[in-house]
């Protein structure tokens, strides 16, 4: 049973802040170098000095990016910068987007969720995660004790029950969050104080599964924490706070719920991997080569993209490699990857583009162990094909990968089997904004609501 509970949020004191567009920022994972620089310079309360600080060369154990992290958050709520909710609420948030030419809106509640050990089915992952990120955001929670960043999950819905009873009471009064990106996003929040609501939305959820979209290294994170504070503060009981994560829900049936394929770029391969990887793909793949070069390079890749955009229904994958004038498009064979793998791997997980990509591609014709696939300094990640095509021309990158997108039924089957796809088999569009609302893990703190 899923349990999910209103809250007293810590939200920007909307008094004190001419634009919220300042302070909210991307979640941690999605956000570069560069990006993060930009964020620091935006304003000096933006949300990013508490998710992702700056190291400094005379980092120590007490000032590190942790516990200035938790400096600036203690010092801006008693400076009124963020400010507690008094009453427990859900917090609905409503994000306008234009994909494919349409103006798109998805929906989410805020809310608080019971942790649960993935082994009871209850919350589901589908995808892998790094050790050392989830260490770096363990010392953040030890150092901050709050969620800055809600975990971005899904329930079924297929007769938006839930979401209307949220829509009604909501849109009752206006909007407490009102405001729109400088990449044109637009945002609205409401409070939901009504009691009868939170438990009729709660009952409804008990028989829900929760399925993780983006946040499970948050999620984890969350898990651990318990766990540290199980062995390690006496005061730790089941009525602490830190038996609860804040989570963004959303439901399946959104029409705003888009997936984007997540385009691996490769360093470090090595150049005889490089040279050979189409000749050994040509034993389990019909290859396409199309010219990359000169002043026809836009229309090639238009017609490349076209092509294997068109192949949704098959395995297919796009490569180019670095200094080579082609783009190639491999269509896997029939009955290959039973064949190789058929085993080893249950057939909703196999036959999906990402497990082809690393099963087959990575590890059978490029080598690659998984010590290789766990070292994420080897791998970039990006949405936009053009920008990966582009980033190996520029020679940042050895290798581009192109994909199409996951289904969101192949996510749902892969977690409902408590199997586990490879990492970044999914980028749901757009990311969760981090900074609207936040969440007090402080016992001393009386953050969670009753139901």
């Amino acid at each position: 049973m899923a349990k999910i509970n209103p809250f007293r949020g810590i939200l920007y004191n909307q008094e004190k802040m001419t634009d919220m567009a300042d302070v909210v920022a991307p979640p941690f994972d999605v956000i570069s170098e560069d990006e993060q620089h930009e964020f620091h310079k935006c304003h000096p309360q933006n949300i990013i000095r508490l998710t992702l600080g700056k190291t400094r060369e005379d980092d120590t154990a007490v000032n590190n990016r942790f516990t200035r992290a938790a400096k600036y958050f203690n010092t801006w709520l008693s400076e009124r910068i963020l400010v507690q909710d008094k009453t427990p609420a859900f917090y609905l948030t409503a994000h306008e987007f234009t994909f494919e030419n349409k103006s798109i809106t998805r929906y989410g509640l805020v809310t608080m969720i019971g942790l649960e050990p993935f082994s009871r089915g209850i919350v589901l992952p589908h995808e892998r995660t790094f050790s050392r990120i989830k260490s770096e955001r363990l010392e953040l929670m030890k150092a901050c004790q709050a969620n800055f960043s809600a975990i971005f999950s899904m329930y079924t819905d297929e007769k938006n029950e839930i979401l209307d009873s949220l829509k009604n009471a909501a849109f009752i009064e206006s909007p407490v969050m009102d405001f729109t990106e400088k990449n044109g996003h637009r945002h609205k929040l409401w409070r939901i104080t009504d009691t009868s609501v939170h438990r009729s939305v709660s009952k409804a959820m008990k028989e829900k599964k929760i399925f993780i979209a983006d946040g499970h290294h948050r999620y984890e994170t969350a898990l651990n924490y318990r766990n540290w504070l199980s062995a390690n503060s006496p005061e730790f009981n089941g009525s602490h706070p830190a038996n609860y994560v804040m989570m963004y829900l959303c439901s399946m049936e959104d029409p705003g719920l888009v997936i984007l394929p997540a385009h691996r770029m490769l360093n470090e391969v090595p150049p005889e991997a490089q040279a050979s990887i189409i000749q050994k793909a040509a034993d389990y793949f019909d290859i396409i080569t199309i010219p990359y070069k000169g002043t026809q390079r836009t229309k090639a890749r238009s017609q490349f993209i076209s092509i294997l955009k068109s192949n949704t229904s098959k395995n297919c994958v796009g490569i180019f490699i670095k200094d080579r004038p082609e783009l190639y498009l491999l269509t896997l064979k029939p009955g290959v990857m039973e064949q190789k793998f058929g085993e080893e791997l249950p057939e909703s997980l196999r036959d999906i583009d990402v497990t082809v990509l690393t099963r087959l591609i990575f590890m059978e014709l490029l080598g690659f162990d998984q010590e290789r696939l766990d070292n994420e300094k080897l791998i970039a990640y990006s949405s936009i094909a053009e920008e990966a095509i582009d980033a190996v021309s520029a020679g940042k990158h050895d290798i581009a990968f192109i994909l199409n997108p996951t289904k969101i039924e192949q996510v749902r089957n892969i977690a409902e089997a408590n199997l586990i796809m490879p990492r970044k088999a999914t980028y749901f569009y757009p990311k969760v904004i981090t900074g609207q609302v936040m969440n007090s893990l402080n016992p001393q703190i009386d953050s969670l609501g009753v139901i």
